[in-house]
């Protein structure tokens, strides 16, 4: 019984550290990979490190993004560094009144 005792705190500790870090990690690369699957030509994105612009092509693994409005700059990443797409925010309509 005390061999019982004795694995059951190891146990527990794995438990926690399974449920308070391994499994949120694994949740944000799924999501994450979703997100690179389907980000499309035209979406206004952030990568990474922070580069604001807007997806002129797509490759099997880089994405070809304009840094400027005129679409003069366009400077080639890969998929991976994606770090958010850039959801078009309706204008608040209070500001009007």
């Amino acid at each position: 019984m005390e061999e019982l005792g004795g694995l059951l705190l190891p146990l527990v500790f794995l438990v926690i550290l399974y449920v308070l870090l391994i499994r949120p990690q694994q949740k944000r690369r799924k999501e994450h990979q979703r997100m690179v699957q389907e980000v499309s030509v035209g979406d206004d994105i952030v990568t990474i490190g922070g580069l604001h612009g807007r997806i002129l092509a797509l490759g099997d693994d880089t994405m070809d993004i304009a840094v400027d409005a005129d679409e003069d700059v366009v400077m080639r990443y890969e998929r991976s560094s994606l770090g958010r797409i850039v959801a078009d925010e309706p204008a608040d309509e209070s500001a009007d009144e």
